[in-house]
């Protein structure tokens, strides 16, 4: 076989306004180029503890297990999932989105029954409709997607619906993919026995290792199962050993991700996490204000939208695949379509960490009012970032 001739490396430069990955701070870039050391090194103790105790900040808890999973989102959700889904269990997910279904297999995939709460696409749950499925099933542990990611759907009354679930004796999973260091998220107060996110989103840092925190009674479920976990990577009683007090060899984590994200986490501590939700909101605000302006709606009611993923209404007659080519090749702008029942209607537009800035807000929507414009859309471009501009202003 003959040798492989591979050039240098040198991805394009893009502007990441999709659902995720967002851009990275050059800080946490640097961050990744400082020296490797192995994963029980005491310098890298030392740096697992800062993580945790960033995290801790970032998730607004206490909790003792608070750990980045050596993985993508999905990592995390499947630990979450696998660990406190017991086979015989029934586990309660919300039907209102793509993530939720996600969850839905993997219950199924660690034995237990997975049950839904039903909402239509683009609407949270509603606290009687939990409270309905609460009496009929009588579920061990509800899950919700706080931020979902396929609808711009932002979940409200939390709190109303975890006091739901601990009336009836059961723990409560948070997807928080979307949400962490974007949108307010209280664990702790809100009443959260466990949460699960990623790192590339809203804390704008190259996936690979992904938060999850636990409280006592989760971790209490954990260690008292009467069955194993089905995954020896994700099993968190193995990794207690790693991540607790021990520090004793589970696997080799991923170094530099933890390097990354042990810096954007810094940058979150340093913005402060009540001023970067406000910062998510004002930056997205403009964004919602251009789109609005121009002639488009976005999907989810405003009681419920979303900052840092904003769902986008397509104008009749335009292909989305089409707009997001466009905004590619000519602005080097990604965003995405929709998935499941909302594809080929809305565009998912993100607006996420360190790309959840005033310049490409504005960027954004007068790309795409110059795209739909071309296309023959009835949209008014002018309109749309001179609302985007003034908004910014206030």
């Amino acid at each position: 076989m003959d040798r492989p001739r591979v050039g240098e490396l040198s991805p394009p430069d893009r502007l990441l306004m999709g659902p995720g990955p967002s851009d990275v701070h050059p800080r946490v870039l640097r961050s990744m180029s400082t020296p490797l050391v192995g994963h029980l090194d005491p310098a890298f103790v030392d740096i697992m503890d800062d993580v945790q105790d960033l995290l801790r900040y970032v998730f607004r808890t206490d909790n003792q297990w608070t750990i980045p999973v050596s993985g993508t989102g999905s990592a995390s959700m499947e630990a979450a999932v696998a660990n406190l889904t017991e086979p015989g269990d029934t586990v309660l997910v919300p039907g209102n989105g793509y993530f939720g279904e996600r969850m839905a297999a993997m219950v199924e995939r660690a034995g237990g029954e997975a049950v839904f709460v039903d909402a239509p696409w683009g609407e949270p749950l509603d606290p009687a409709a939990v409270e309905d499925a609460f009496d009929r099933h009588q579920p061990d542990i509800f899950g919700f997607v706080h931020a979902e990611t396929s609808t711009g759907t932002l979940q409200p009354n939390v709190p109303e619906l975890t006091s739901i679930a601990h009336e009836h004796d059961a723990l409560v999973i948070a997807d928080t993919v979307t949400s962490l260091g974007g949108v307010e998220l209280r664990v702790d107060e809100w009443g959260i026995d466990a949460a699960y996110s990623a790192n590339q989103k809203c804390l704008s840092s190259p996936p690979g290792a992904s938060p999850l925190t636990l409280n006592d009674r989760a971790m209490d479920k954990v260690l008292a199962r009467e069955s194993p976990v089905r995954s020896w990577y994700l099993d968190l009683s193995l990794l207690q050993e790693y991540w607790g007090d021990e520090r004793a060899y589970h696997h080799t984590a991923p170094i530099t991700n933890v390097y990354a994200l042990r810096e954007a986490l810094r940058l979150v501590a340093e913005e402060g996490i009540e001023t970067r939700w406000a910062r998510h909101r004002r930056v997205a605000g403009a964004l919602k204000a251009g789109v609005e302006a121009m002639g488009l709606e976005l999907d989810p009611d405003d009681d419920w939208w979303l900052p840092s993923l904003n769902a986008v209404r397509l104008p009749a007659g335009v292909d989305d695949g089409t707009v997001i080519d466009a905004l590619l090749e000519e602005y080097g702008i990604e965003i995405a379509g929709g998935l499941g029942n909302l594809s080929g209607d809305i565009l998912r537009i993100g607006c996420m960490g360190h790309s959840a800035r005033d310049e490409n807000a504005l960027a954004l929507v007068s790309a795409l009012g110059n795209t739909l414009e071309a296309l023959d859309a009835d949209v008014d471009a002018d309109a749309g970032a001179s609302a985007a501009r003034r908004s910014l202003k206030r």
